[in-house]
């Protein structure tokens, strides 16, 4: 047991969502009788959750600023049928058509943006009403038809990393993306253990950091394996490289940034912030802008891997989103959550819904369960809030960011406290 406290930093609970992600996968992938771990499904998977997945970037943000967005479905459905409609009827190029996608998304969470944060109407109600009006804006502009895209747009949705270099019996570029990412994964934790020793902070032992690598590289090469073994003509799919890319981007803006540091900030404590001379305003702005943007990416991808624009893209994935956060970790009450925190519970979702229907078991009774998975994973949070204790994903990352700052959550807790007590 002290040895998995030392693995775990102290706090096995933390990492409580990767456990379940790995025992739904060993469950499933002994009851498929090893379809599920097959490098056909893990493609399949990816390719049909991305992107749910950065849905779920954006929305972990917009509540941990303390606010929530029903309205990216609909957002998503409106924005990919618009851009279809102008590569179809105005001629646009397909990356013009992304382009204008992106900044359809950007005046939308502008307007949406406004509402919150200038006049002060609650998220709830101002992305309730923005379901409503992008929704029927989609049914009005696509005249409740099916657009087809073209098959450079496609790639978006539905594309894989090309071959190069002599044939080896892998995706050549898959596997350098794979290398790559364990060198990044030793190097960053190399120097935060060297960052912590020039601080003079402790250090965990040699081989708790050993274990640590191994077990994480060794996740890394498996999954790259799988992704250059499919069948001829995949490989790694683009929309992965797209979500990866924003993990990596947005992972940076929460722990590194200014900005970051301010949306938690807000959802902690708003009025706290502002005393502390954070725009509470401008963070509200951003927030549900940026979430709008996402929303436009996703429905794109949805767009481009279905090969055409339909009257009922984007039915429900708010919820899908909004699920993948909270059961990532994030609090109901804001100020808590996390980027990878949000895809792992995405991934747990998306394993979830595949293995189940690898099983043959019935759309009904899947909801179900869903349901049943999000209610325990929020009551699990507010259990351990009533404790004192951090969410099961707050400091998924310690390992790669030991520094003398405080993280987030506990700047969080800190207002909290100072709160309560004036």
């Amino acid at each position: 047991m002290n040895a998995l406290k030392k693995l775990f930093g102290g706090n096995t609970r933390q990492f409580g969502m990767i456990f379940a992600l790995v025992a739904l996968i060993v469950f499933f992938q002994i009851f498929t009788e090893g379809r599920t771990l097959t490098p056909g499904n893990v493609i399949n998977l990816f390719n049909g959750n991305s992107y749910i997945l950065i849905l779920a970037i954006g929305m972990v943000l917009v509540i941990i600023a303390g606010h929530i967005d029903l309205s990216v479905g609909s957002v998503a459905a409106f924005v990919g049928v618009f851009v279809a409609l102008a590569m179809r009827d105005w001629g646009f190029p397909w990356w013009v058509g992304v382009l204008f996608g992106l900044f359809l998304g950007a005046v939308i969470g502008a307007w949406q943006g406004f509402w919150v944060a200038y006049v002060g109407i609650p998220a709830f109600i101002v992305t309730l009403a923005g379901m409503l009006l992008f929704r029927g804006f989609n049914q009005f502009v696509g005249k409740s038809n099916t657009i087809p895209v073209p098959k450079e747009f496609q790639f978006i949705g539905s594309g894989y990393l090309p071959e190069i270099g002599p044939n080896t019996g892998f995706n050549n570029l898959t596997v350098l993306i794979g290398l790559v990412a364990v060198a990044f994964v030793i190097i960053m934790s190399l120097r935060a253990r060297a960052a912590a020793k020039a601080l003079g902070a402790e250090v965990p032992e040699l081989w708790v950091e050993v274990t640590k690598l191994v077990l994480i590289c060794g996740a890394i090469l498996y999954a790259t394996y799988l992704f250059a073994t499919g069948r001829p003509g995949t490989s790694f799919p683009i929309p992965g490289l797209i979500l990866a890319v924003l993990v990596l981007i947005y992972g940076f803006i929460a722990d590194k940034t200014v900005l970051g540091r301010h949306v938690y900030a807000v959802g902690g404590n708003r009025h706290a912030a502002e005393l502390s001379g954070v725009q509470s305003k401008k963070v509200n702005f951003m927030v549900m802008m940026n979430m709008s943007i996402l929303a436009g990416l996703a429905g794109m991808i949805f767009v481009a891997r279905s090969t055409a624009s339909g009257p009922f893209d984007g039915v429900v994935w708010e919820l899908d989103a909004i699920a993948a956060v909270f059961i990532g970790g994030a609090a109901v009450t804001g100020g808590v959550g996390t980027v990878i925190g949000s895809i792992v519970g995405g991934l747990v979702m998306a394993v979830l819904n595949n293995g189940l229907q690898l099983l043959g078991v019935g759309a009904d009774l899947t909801q179900i369960i869903k349901g049943l998975v999000l209610l325990a994973a929020v009551a699990f949070d507010v259990y351990n809030k009533s404790q004192g204790k951090r969410s099961i994903t707050g400091m998924l990352m310690k390992n790669f960011q030991r520094n003398n700052e405080i993280q987030p959550q506990e700047a969080t807790s800190t207002k909290e406290v100072i709160s309560k007590e004036a």
